[in-house]
């Protein structure tokens, strides 16, 4: 006889991957172990979760939507391949950057932390204070501290936001920097100028798209 406070029944394994199923299909944003672990009252552990998360990372292999692991977390998203089908019926384009913006993030992500000075350096020109507003507003970068020099300048490195929007789990996973930099000679110009005159905007990077 059940005790009438007791709490509902322990799913079994594979109802348990129904529910992580479900709440991954359902979120915006990468979820981390811990937050799947709430979804049964942190009564399985981290290990069963993550073997059933692999578990549904391989059923879900070769379809237009796949689970990946980043850096926040699991989440469903579109294959990079199928992309440019959706780019149809979505209204919504993607952000474009200036050759500007995407040198800073590109120095930012191979050299973090680093300094204003320090990306001048490598790049050899003035950096914009509008450059590193716009990568901030994107969640891309973050000041992480101040180097201690005159003036204490701030440091700034990549965020879990970036890697997740790259579909990476650590900054390990960064394709060379000679890949970076050919990406941005490719990368077609609008025509035209920019709003703020100047240069051409760019692409940015792929973004993995959520499902």
């Amino acid at each position: 006889m059940n005790h009438p406070n007791a709490g509902p029944a322990m799913p079994s394994l594979a109802e348990a991957k129904t529910v992580l199923e479900t709440a991954l299909l359902s979120s915006q944003e990468p979820l981390a172990i811990a937050d799947l672990r709430k979804l049964f009252d942190e009564a399985l552990g981290a290990d069963t979760l993550r073997r059933l998360l692999d578990e549904l990372r391989e059923e879900w292999a070769g379809k237009g939507v796949e689970l990946v692991h980043l850096a926040s977390g699991w989440r469903f998203q579109t294959r990079p391949e199928f992309r440019h089908y959706l780019d149809r019926i979505d209204p919504d384009r993607a952000p474009r950057y200036s050759r500007a913006v995407l040198e800073t993030l590109a120095i930012i992500a191979y050299r973090q932390p680093v300094t204003r000075g320090d990306i001048e350096d490598v790049r050899g020109v003035t950096v914009s204070a509008n450059a590193i507003r716009a990568l901030e507003a994107r969640g891309w970068i973050d000041v992480v501290g101040h180097r201690e020099a005159p003036g204490r300048p701030a440091l700034y490195a990549t965020t879990k936001a970036f890697l997740d929007d790259l579909g990476l789990r650590s900054l390990q996973e960064l394709p060379p920097l000679e890949e970076i930099a050919k990406s941005l000679e490719l990368a077609a110009p609008t025509p035209g100028p920019t709003p703020g005159g100047g240069e051409a905007e760019l692409a940015p990077p792929p973004i993995a798209s959520a499902a």
